[in-house]
């Protein structure tokens, strides 16, 4: 209760609170504007948070990751176009309604079910802290270099096997991100890796320059060789408070979705996309009229908003307990950690328990704030649909280069920024997958390292697997593999009997 207590004073910081503001209402405008997107938004903010204490950074960030996906609803469900990629399965169901006549109904349902989906995964995870709290300190003595090491392996594998069209791309571009991560100069046996004598390269690629190339430069590009979008406008109409008193009716979709979102957001590698696919596949199974899904059923808004809603929170999970993202923008907020000499792992619950309840608590104040912005501006945030591609692109790609160079106030930066840019422009066009670079590289850092940290106490690849907690992690990759395999398998033979 004293971190509890410490962590919520902490917060009452004024300048705590108006980076929790700034975050969320422009969380929501980012999510309302198609192109954008909270790994964007947050790539182009990093430069920034360089320059901020530590808690303004992460409640910064958290407050346009926690609130996006409120804002990418709204023209999910107006103009058939997801504001961030989780609302895709929003339209489905959303815009239907929208053509029915009914887009506050919409509206009204995905922010209530947001709501409900994000407090819960907060509250489970605070419940968490407050019961487990004392144990998950002891976590610390469990832990030792191999094992998070093979923890990151572990993390690494669920992020491939979670791209099930395209895992071997997958495995591809994490290579290329590990390989990323290994440019530089070693710090304690000052050993050159892949430097090639360039001087700029002796300190490695800076994250936060490889993720704005990457993210947001390619964004820019993509949107500034586009042409303008011209959509419908859409009216609002009817109330947006009703859809709490809907909701209360659909209180088994409803929670059977927190809880996949919050499961699957603790899981690394899963997100979002597999969360909606549980939550909307189980809806439909319980849902009394199953043959409106995709056609305007409310169950099925639901489903989705309430299960993508519910992962933010969970993915802190993985990314506190064990210093693992599970995803790009849990990797991106671990760039904070560091510059804040936090280093996310078991120690954290012994050494900074008010600064994981400040986290916590941030986001829960976030989507309240959120959810009464919504209510009282919706009409106005609807607005930025219609916001030209091109302007846009012209306006991230200035952000960019302003937020690279002032890192380091290196050209050198800048031009590197542009390579990876034209790198993700391109895996864009082919539509492959960029979050595999990043969390390749955040990954293979965290590999690196351990493995250098480690290395006297190895003697044989058997040492690596023979404690008990890497042991275990270690069959279970075996499992997760073993499982891609046979899937692979049958996918095979039930092509070749068609």
């Amino acid at each position: 209760m004293e971190a509890f207590l410490t962590g919520l004073d902490s917060l009452m910081q004024p300048a705590v609170l108006v980076a929790i503001l700034i975050g969320s209402v422009g969380g929501l405008m980012i999510g309302a504007v198609p192109g954008i997107g909270p790994a964007i938004a947050i790539a182009i903010l990093l430069p920034a948070t360089v320059f901020l204490d530590d808690l303004v950074s992460l409640v910064l960030l958290l407050g346009v990751y926690g609130s996006s996906m409120y804002g990418g609803a709204i023209p999910a469900i107006l103009i058939n176009t997801p504001g961030t990629p989780v609302n895709a399965l929003t339209t489905y169901d959303g815009y239907a309604m929208t053509r029915r006549g009914e887009p506050g109904r919409a509206l009204s349902l995905a922010y209530s079910a947001s709501f409900f989906g994000g407090c819960f995964s907060i509250i489970m995870a605070l419940i968490a802290l407050f019961v487990f709290g004392p144990y998950l300190r002891d976590l610390g003595a469990l832990f030792g270099q191999r094992d998070i090491m093979m923890a990151a392996i572990l993390g690494g594998v669920l992020l491939i096997a979670a791209h099930r069209q395209t895992m071997g791309i997958a495995a591809m571009l994490f290579g290329f991100g590990f390989l990323i991560a290994m440019i530089g100069r070693q710090s304690t046996r000052r050993i050159d890796r892949f430097t090639f004598d360039i001087e700029y390269l002796y300190s490695g690629f800076n994250l936060i320059v490889v993720i704005v190339g990457i993210f947001a430069l390619s964004q820019a590009l993509n949107l500034m060789v586009g042409k303008d979008d011209d959509p419908p406008e859409a009216r609002i109409t009817g109330g947006l408070l009703s859809g709490f008193r809907e909701l209360a009716g659909k209180k088994l979709i409803a929670i059977c979705s927190a809880c996949y979102g919050t499961i699957m957001g603790i899981i690394p590698g899963v997100g979002e996309f597999v969360a909606q696919f549980f939550s909307y596949s189980t809806a439909r199974s319980l849902s009394k009229d199953p043959a409106r899904f995709g056609h305007g059923s409310p169950d099925g808004l639901v489903a989705s908003e309430t299960s993508n809603n519910a992962v933010p929170a969970a993915a802190m999970i993985p990314l506190l307990a064990l210093g693992v993202p599970g995803e790009a923008l849990t990797a991106m907020m671990m760039v904070v950690f560091f510059d804040a000499g936090i280093k996310p792992g078991p120690d954290v619950f012994e050494n900074n328990p008010d600064f994981l309840f400040s986290l916590f608590t941030a986001l829960l104040i976030i989507n309240v704030l959120v959810l009464i912005t919504l209510l009282v501006s919706t009409k106005y945030i609807a607005r930025m649909i219609y916001i030209p591609n091109r302007f846009l692109g012209a306006f991230i790609m200035i952000l960019s280069f302003v937020g690279v160079y002032s890192i380091r106030n290196s050209l050198a930066d800048c031009i590197f920024a542009v390579g990876f840019g034209f790198i993700g422009y391109v895996l864009r066009r082919l539509d492959w997958p960029l979050v595999p670079i990043v969390l390749g590289m955040v990954l293979g850092s965290i590999i690196l390292e351990r493995l250098t940290a480690g290395a006297g106490q190895i003697k044989s690849a058997v040492d690596l697997i023979n404690r008990p907690v890497s042991g275990t992690l270690f069959v279970v990759i075996l499992l997760v593999i073993g499982f891609i395999i046979w899937t692979a398998i049958k996918g095979r033979r039930t092509e070749y009997q068609s």
